[in-house]
């Protein structure tokens, strides 16, 4: 396929047009990981310096700063930054520190009533960073001003880099991301799921957990109720820094079912996948019109169950309001796995995503992390305010119950950092369908060899 044709495709034709498979893509990547990456404290320093000072991270959601003054603090290791909606409705980020004697201004999140003021001396900055409120003459207010650092926004989100000569976001993620990402209509979505919570694994486990659909008969036995996962039908783009993953989301076997089996697994979906729920009276209605005189399902030639789904699912989004029209019938039922680095992993369809990042924990111990689950849906306005959810800061392990599938994640990943704490184990050996978790550590690899 071309450079021009896959241009002038739906963005998510390009994927299942020039994806490769996972035989393909292994050859192209180390499929052994040292595990020293995991439970070394002088990796962490590595990551700290090559990586998190020098990359683009979520922050938040644009949707959090409504009104100027909004503000949301941001902490990566020992470092402080937080993102403010300025008066000129700009979003701004900058070192949490005050000019005078380094006091931290900001903690968690709130509204900065007009002036940003340090409790300390009283120095004060207006929502641009600009000092104001200093009434010593020999400060010069015009060079002691906050300390900005470089933040973007993209599909809703809130970027911030700590380095401040980083190249522009819209760099760092490149055109195809932007391009491929753009049709779902991120920035108009609700966050419907929103929990923050210790993990006593590395980051790097978190993010290797969800690159890959190999452990799903070990740890989510349930799925293979309802859905297949075949390597053969499984494509794979690698967009420098960062991939996209996608399997067909299939009812298991289907290949093997009659009509009426194949609702039958579908109707079964919403226990696994919520988002479901939505379609299925559209869907009901698109099996019924398949019916002959005496009730019986019979289903034309190019007609399945996946491809009723796919329909009901266009028809009711587009019922809604939202514009699905750049999007492939495909996207209508299809995950896309999504890798940005260095730490949001994101699948995504027509309508609803689930964002799971994880960052390291602030005291530098390589068994300890952070992770944080948001759900996103596409709703029409009238309804977005009833389904948003706040912020779940989860501080008593286990307190907090996640949906099936999560839940099973949540509890195998520390049992394999405790695995990858044995000294005799000195890497981890990769299977093929493992292919994006390689892809990962190549780039951390890039980016540990440009900082020597």
């Amino acid at each position: 396929m071309s450079v021009d044709s896959a241009q002038s495709a739906r963005p998510g034709e390009w994927v299942d047009t020039v994806g490769i498979t996972p035989d393909a893509a292994s050859t192209l990547f180390p499929m052994r990981i040292p595990t020293e990456r995991y439970t070394s404290p002088a990796f962490v320093d590595r990551e700290r310096e090559a990586i998190w000072s020098k990359v683009w991270q979520v922050v938040g959601r644009v949707e959090d700063l409504e009104k100027p003054g909004d503000f949301a603090e941001y902490r990566i290791f020992d470092q402080s930054y937080v993102v403010i909606l300025g008066r000129d409705g700009q979003i701004r980020g900058f070192v949490n520190v005050c000019r005078h004697r380094g006091n931290a201004l900001f903690s968690g999140g709130g509204h900065a009533r007009g002036r940003i003021v340090c409790q300390y001396h009283l120095w004060s900055y207006d929502l641009e960073g600009n000092l104001r409120g200093c009434s010593k003459p020999e400060i010069d207010k015009d060079s002691h001003g906050l300390l900005q650092v470089p933040v973007d926004t993209f599909a809703g989100f809130i970027f911030l880099n700590p380095d401040p000569g980083a190249a522009p976001l819209r760099e760092f993620l490149g055109a195809d991301v932007i391009r491929m990402l753009e049709p779902y209509h991120l920035d108009e979505m609700t966050t419907v799921m929103n929990v923050r919570e210790p993990l006593e694994c590395n980051w790097k486990v978190v993010m290797d957990a969800f690159e890959e659909g190999y452990h799903i008969s070990g740890i989510h036995p349930q799925l293979l109720r309802v859905i297949v996962i075949d390597p053969a039908k499984t494509k794979y783009r690698f967009l420098d820094k960062h991939s996209i993953a996608v399997a067909p989301f299939e009812v298991s076997h289907v290949d093997g079912m009659g009509p009426d089996k194949q609702v039958e697994g579908i109707m079964e979906l919403p226990e696994t996948f919520p988002g479901v729920v939505r379609v299925l009276p559209r869907f009901t209605e698109l099996v019924d019109s398949h019916r002959d005189p005496d009730g019986d399902l019979v289903f034309p030639a190019g007609v399945t169950g996946r491809t009723l789904l796919q329909q009901a699912t266009r028809d009711t989004l587009s019922r809604d309001g939202l514009d699905v029209s750049d999007l492939t019938d495909e996207q209508m039922s299809d995950n896309h796995g999504w890798v940005l680095f260095p730490n949001f992993f994101m699948t995504i369809r027509a309508g609803e995503a689930t964002v799971i990042m994880s960052t390291p924990h602030p005291d530098g111990d390589p068994n300890r992390c952070f992770w944080h689950i948001t759900s996103f849906m596409w709703l029409p306005p009238e309804h977005r305010s009833a389904f948003a959810a706040d912020l779940v800061d989860v501080t008593e392990p286990g307190s907090f119950k996640y949906f099936e599938a999560l839940q099973q994640d949540y509890e195998q990943m520390p049992r394999q950092q405790r695995g990858l704490r044995n000294t005799q184990l000195d890497h981890m050996a990769l299977v093929n369908e493992e292919v994006v978790i390689a892809h990962y550590h190549s780039v951390i690899d890039r980016y540990l060899a440009a900082a020597r």
